[in-house]
């Protein structure tokens, strides 16, 4: 690349080439003029750190640029609901460690990530003071790598619904079309990374809350195995949920992987030790794998043709690269499936609403939680022992049935979601249940189900419709293996690049 390239071309250039290679692009400024916005938004967060390192920007500049594009846009789609600027600054002024994402901005998602001093509402107004009184490991871990935290991403009451909605904080809307939803749980961290305050930020998914914002925004989501991150010291996750990011970029979600995986003391929980460094997997493009496509949810509910159709077109170009693909049915009975998620999920509605009534010393009252929530909470508290250890065995049966199918497929294939992003309101807590049924069974047809079985997904944004709306695709692998789900998820990036569409906000 000849030296008389202009600093634009080659950030854009850098950005896009190496975000999709797995590689580090070399990056050659001149005079050391101030980074743009622009430009800080045609870089993934490795990149970002990239210039950082070599002195080329400062942290404090990065998370100027980060804090000017939140005051611009979060009025608009009510992404960040606690700011943390000062923090951020402090931490800066302090000295940052060396890691892969030093001077990065980063935010955390306001449920269940704690972070000393700070507040953590799990979007519910029953937890708008719980004040943290401890840092969680895995933030811990993300303060080594160098990222700078500050601020935290809205949520729907306890994760509780595939949008980004709640009566504490309002509904947050899709950089994509101002009238849809971000998806949830993460809708916060979705909207934030697609509106370009950031270009990673992290995410939770107990029933699809990574994949499902993911696809509504236009983004890279994995969501690892069971055990691959950490949820303590003091939160301890139940069975279904796990910590990970929404990022643009699928190198960024590797390197952060990298980063945070492994067990803390008493986790009892513990994913196999991958066989190297997923940033290394991201580069090196997997042998011919054979891919199941799931084109029926568990539901067996309707799909909507713009899913059906960003998965067909996903098997047609897997197949483009050698990839043998062929159609399989789920081996999982619906009735069985959900019963067992209903109790689980209940039990830890119960759990999560009755351990705050003794840190307050009082009970919840229906106006402390939204209508669903509280539906949920009364209908959970009558779930028995007998109940709850045969929802477990019948996730655990789950696991067997998928893990038998998945002997024959080394990756499973279907949509991210059964339908496109819906209007704002059609999955918001605070409504009907009748009504939110209606809408909801589709929510989580396809994700759900890796949820109970532990398997590490990724939805991967490979469509959009003909008015704009992203429709994400998602990859399942075998317990275990993120490292070959980021081997294909870098060879895709690479076939169909994602990351230079930007909403029009």
């Amino acid at each position: 690349m000849s030296e008389n390239i202009s600093r634009r071309r080659l950030l854009k250039y850098g950005a896009s080439v190496a975000a999709a290679a797995g590689t580090s692009p070399l990056w050659a400024f001149s005079g050391g003029s101030a980074l743009s916005f622009t430009e800080y938004r045609a870089l993934d967060g490795l990149g970002l750190a990239q210039l950082v390192a070599r002195g080329e920007v400062s942290p404090m500049e990065l998370l100027d640029i980060a804090i000017a594009r939140a005051s611009a846009v979060n009025p608009v789609i009510n992404c960040v609901v606690e700011e943390l600027y000062d923090h951020g600054r402090e931490i800066i002024r302090a000295g940052l460690p060396v890691g892969p994402f030093t001077g990065v901005p980063f935010m955390l998602k306001d449920l269940g990530m704690a972070l000393q001093g700070t507040v953590t509402t799990n979007g519910s107004r029953f937890f708008r003071d719980a004040r943290m009184d401890y840092t969680s490991t895995v933030v811990e871990r993300y303060q080594k790598a160098g990222l700078v935290i500050f601020g935290k991403t809205a949520s729907p009451e306890f994760g509780g619904t595939g949008t980004t909605e709640s009566m504490l904080f309002g509904d947050t809307r899709n950089p994509w079309n101002l009238e849809r939803t971000t998806g949830g749980s993460s809708g916060g961290s979705a909207a934030a990374v697609a509106a370009g305050i950031l270009p990673i930020a992290n995410a939770t998914d107990g029933g699809g809350s990574i994949r499902i914002p993911a696809s509504c925004c236009g983004l890279f989501g994995m969501k690892p195995s069971r055990g691959r991150v950490p949820s303590g010291p003091k939160n301890l996750s139940f069975v279904m949920s796990v910590i990970h990011a929404v990022s643009r970029s699928v190198r960024d979600s590797a390197a952060l992987l990298d980063a945070s995986r492994g067990p803390e003391p008493g986790q009892t929980t513990v994913a196999p030790a991958p066989a190297g460094s997923y940033l290394e997997a991201v580069g090196r493009a997997p042998g011919a794998l054979k891919i199941g496509l799931v084109t029926m949810p568990i539901t067996h509910s309707p799909v909507h043709p713009e899913c059906a159709g960003a998965a067909a077109a996903a098997a047609r170009l897997c197949e483009s690269m050698g990839h043998h693909v062929e159609e399989v049915t789920l081996p999982i009975d619906p009735r069985e499936f959900f019963a067992s998620t209903r109790v689980i999920m209940g039990v830890g509605t119960v759990m999560r609403v009755t351990n705050r009534e003794r840190a307050l010393g009082r009970q919840a009252t229906e106006n402390d939680l939204e209508p669903i929530i509280w539906k949920r909470f009364q209908d959970s508290r009558s779930y028995t022992a007998e109940q709850l250890y045969a929802a477990r065995r019948g996730v655990e049966k789950a696991a067997r049935q998928m893990a038998l199918l998945q002997q024959d497929y080394d990756v499973l294939l279907s949509p991210t979601l059964a339908t496109p992003p819906v209007e704002l309101g059609k999955l918001s807590l605070n409504q009907d249940n009748a009504a939110y049924e209606k809408e909801a069974i589709n929510i989580s047809a396809f994700t759900m189900l890796f949820n109970a079985t532990g398997q590490p997904a990724m939805s991967v944004p490979l469509h959009w419709t003909p008015d704009g709306l992203p429709v994400g695709v998602m990859f399942a692998g075998r317990y275990g293996e993120e490292g070959l789900l980021f081997q294909l998820a870098g060879q895709l990036e690479q076939a169909s690049p994602w990351f230079d569409k930007l909403p029009p906000l």
